[in-house]
């Protein structure tokens, strides 16, 4: 349960922080939103909730949509809500498909929903170019390489040990 209600937390706080964080002008002209870096931490919570509650993390996932709705402005809630939706579900669906050891399964899950939550998210705002779709499923994907990294290293260890 601890990890659908941070799941939650984490989409509504999020989108929060969409809200009011200011962007930040790159050399190019692009935008890009320092809130993005965390992002990523959003996909490997839904697959450490998952593992828990299984499916029923969809719920989880409709009830942080539903929120933010609540809380955000009309443009902004219908850019989260798809980005959400599209982004997530793409994890979703190859987390749970892809019959992997878990590490893999949360960077090859993530390594296909950042960058759909980003090209979505950026078109319904009007920002969406190619480098700042990149930029931002690259930022997204820093905070889901790290979780892998550590939960590989946790899987090497627990192997050695009953091996």
């Amino acid at each position: 349960m601890f990890s659908l209600l941070t799941y939650i937390a984490l989409i509504v706080g999020i989108n929060c922080a969409f809200a009011c964080t200011p962007l930040i002008t790159l050399p190019t002209g692009d935008l890009w939103s320092p809130v993005s870096l965390v992002v990523g931490f959003v996909f490997v919570v839904r697959d450490f909730a998952q593992r828990r509650l299984g499916h029923h993390v969809l719920w989880g996932m409709l009830a942080g949509c539903i929120i933010s709705w609540l809380l955000a402005s009309p443009e902004l809630a219908l850019a989260s809500a798809l980005a959400f939706a599209v982004g997530e579900l793409a994890d979703w669906a190859f987390y749970t498909f892809t019959k992997r050891p878990f590490s893999q399964r949360i960077l090859i899950s993530s390594m296909v929903g950042a960058p759909l939550d980003s090209l979505v998210f950026l078109a319904c705002v009007g920002l969406a170019s190619p480098l700042s779709v990149a930029i931002m499923s690259l930022s997204k994907l820093a905070g889901a390489f790290l979780v892998f990294v550590l939960v590989r290293r946790r899987e090497q260890r627990t192997s050695c040990q009953y091996a």
